[in-house]
């Protein structure tokens, strides 16, 4: 991981411009802004200053329905020394053109640019992400990297690189800032900022998605073939090879997953792939036939019929 003099301890006040994109989750905001303010609060001085800024320089509908306000539009930034982009649905119509000409223009200007969640996407399309390790939100990981050759892209909670760090979503958030006020404070500081939200700092290095571990209130078992289903959900296997490989019969493991879950373990499986592909639709604009290859399906009717079976309507009605 490669750093800049930001990460350097210092007793003078750092500026952060959060660039928030209509869309965006409030909890990335918060995870965001929070850790600062509590630093400030336990150092009883203004170490962290923020502004946020919007596309328009009015106030930013969030996904929750609540509007953020903003202290005006993206050249309201200047004068920070980190720029920091904030966005999560709809990227096709928040993040324009002309959105994406003033960011790559502005972007030389600040010390560090990054990204949170959907922000990485942001960035690659303004082309300031080209020749540099990256990451972005775990559903969009093979799509950055596919529509961005030119970007290193891993699967990390959060990338710093040189003048840009890349964080994939709230949590991560949260665990960057940390990293921040550890870096500039010390870690007694950032263990007392964490101790106050209840949590602890996680390393950026580390996976997104955990290792999965047995859930205490699940056999261990049914937690492995969890673990199984949640990462075959482009190439499901069948019920009695998830059976098999977790050392159970079909009839015991279903009996567990009753108990357990209250569902049977064809049916659990059935919907984190039509949750999927439902999340798909609605965020992407993959064709019909590659949603169904990415969630397992045989063919779009495939889809469409167990969609519409769970749902009540075809895919496409997400879409008009």
């Amino acid at each position: 991981m490669t750093e800049n003099a930001i990460f350097s301890p210092s007793d003078q006040p750092l500026s952060i411009a959060l660039f928030v994109l209509p869309q965006a989750s409030i909890l990335e905001v918060a995870s965001a802004l929070d850790p600062l303010r509590n630093a400030n609060r336990q150092l009883g001085s203004e170490a962290y200053r923020w502004r946020v800024v919007s596309p328009d320089g009015g106030p930013v509908p969030l996904t929750c329905g609540i509007e953020l306000p903003s202290s005006g539009p993206l050249a309201h930034a200047a004068g920070a020394e980190a720029l920091i982009v904030v966005a999560g649905y709809r990227l096709h119509q928040v993040a324009t053109r002309p959105l994406i000409r003033d960011l790559r223009r502005i972007a030389p200007r600040f010390r560090l640019v990054g990204g949170i969640d959907a922000g990485p996407w942001v960035l690659a399309r303004a082309g300031l992400l080209d020749g540099y390790r990256a990451t972005v939100h775990w559903e969009d990981l093979e799509d950055l990297a596919a529509a961005h050759p030119h970007i290193d892209v891993v699967p990390d909670r959060f990338v710093i690189d040189r003048n840009r760090v890349t964080i994939s979503g709230a949590a991560p958030a949260a665990d960057f800032m940390l990293h921040l006020i550890r870096a500039r404070h010390g870690a007694a500081l950032s263990r007392q900022v964490a101790n106050s939200f209840l949590t602890r700092a996680r390393p950026g290095h580390e996976p997104q998605i955990a290792p999965p571990r047995p859930e205490p209130a699940l056999d261990p078992r049914v937690a492995a073939a969890l673990a199984r289903m949640e990462a075959g959900i482009d190439a499901p296997e069948s019920m009695a090879e998830t059976a098999r490989a977790v050392g159970l019969s079909p009839r015991r493991l279903e009996t567990l997953f009753r108990d357990a879950l209250g569902t049977t373990p064809a049916a659990h499986a059935l919907g984190l792939r039509l949750a999927a592909a439902r999340r798909m639709l609605t965020d992407t604009r993959h064709p019909l036939a590659e949603v169904a290859l990415r969630t397992g399906f045989s063919s779009p009717a495939t889809l469409s019929r167990a969609f519409r079976a769970r749902f009540g309507q075809p895919p496409g009605a997400l879409r008009r």
